[in-house]
């Protein structure tokens, strides 16, 4: 077979690991061929690619980002690559494209397969809001990042008696709001699932600095919102690729928190450094898992499909389950982490 594979949207700890697992599998263990786009779609439609052989990836596994680059796809472009998913298959003798992405990615892969290519999906994203999936790949590092942030700001938070707001990423699932702030025992966590009420807060910190304990950690998601009428807060615009361009909760919480309290408080916005980085093990191996079982799915013809973990195993699930809707953090996850403020 002539395999292509490519990374699209936000970068991402394990896309190297997929990259490689791909390559090792179709060329070693089928004597396939593999070529990757450079630059996410992009370099399929330009038609912009190297071929991928065993020393191409060697050593890649640890390393953080993609070796093969990625963009973002503007809605005209992904339209202009569906009207021609003949002509490019046939142009680059395609057998089967594996395109390695989020929500975004996914839904140009499902956009893809429905006009006629061969597709096998692999879902990445750090925020682990990928439906029909246990866990994506990038998201226990970026947990592990954050909760890292969490730890060394308690004690410069305590030495000065400070109130400090944490933002993490999360457009629209709070998964590393949730689990950093648990792991590092936040005083309060807010996500985009439950709006917050800041006069909570407030009560909290109040509390806590009656109690002797000066200083207190509030983890924030990005797309984390106030109560109507807690705070002033505007929804920021929407960008070329429809994605909401976020108007800075940590810094406002933050300045509103000081306003209130007349107590010390700072923001940190922790931002692309979750995206950065080596993977830990278990992504790393869960994103070669995921790269063995798409060529494998690529062999046996079943496309229109990407991977999954259920569990402790990976299965194949149809793209059009997948990007449905977003797996957001449900009640009782909540219910628990405000259980141990």
């Amino acid at each position: 077979m002539r395999i292509g594979v490519l990374t699209a949207g936000g970068d991402c700890p394990g896309l190297n690991a997929v990259i490689r697992s791909v390559v090792h599998r179709a060329v070693a263990g089928h004597g396939d061929e593999v070529i990757g786009f450079e630059d996410g779609f992009k370099g399929l439609l330009d038609r912009r690619y190297r071929k991928l052989d065993l020393d191409a990836v060697s050593g890649i596994l640890a390393r953080g980002g993609t070796v093969l680059g990625s963009s973002r796809l503007e809605r005209a472009r992904l339209s202009e690559a569906c009207e021609n998913t003949e002509e490019l298959s046939r142009e680059l003798a395609l057998d089967a494209l594996i395109p390695i992405g989020g929500e975004g990615t996914l839904t140009a892969a499902r956009m893809l397969s429905d006009a006629g290519m061969p597709v096998v999906g692999v879902p990445k994203t750090i925020d682990n809001d990928i439906s029909s999936t246990d866990r994506t790949f990038g998201f226990d590092t970026a947990v592990g990042v954050a909760t890292e942030a969490i730890d060394r700001l308690k004690t410069t938070a305590e030495s000065h008696q400070r109130v400090m707001v944490v933002e993490v990423m999360g457009r629209h699932a709070g998964w590393i709001a949730l689990e950093s702030g648990m792991a590092g025992g936040a005083h309060g966590i807010c996500l985009p699932e439950r709006r917050f009420e800041v006069d909570d807060l407030c009560k909290m910190v109040e509390e806590r600095f009656a109690r002797g304990k000066k200083f207190a950690v509030i983890c924030v998601a990005e797309g984390a919102h106030p109560a109507e009428g807690s705070m002033p807060y505007e929804k920021g615009a929407i960008d070329q690729y429809g994605h909401e361009r976020f108007a800075g909760i940590g810094n406002r919480l933050a300045a509103e928190l000081e306003r209130r309290l007349g107590k010390e408080a700072r923001p940190v916005i922790l931002g692309h450094v979750q995206r950065g980085g080596t993977p830990t093990a278990y992504d790393r191996v869960l994103a070669t898992r995921f790269g063995w079982h798409a060529v494998e799915a690529a062999h046996r013809r079943d496309f229109g499909r990407m991977t999954a973990l259920r569990g402790t195993d990976i299965t194949m699930v149809p793209l059009a389950e997948a990007v449905t809707e977003l797996k957001t953090v449900p009640e009782h996850r909540m219910d628990e982490a405000e259980s141990v403020f």
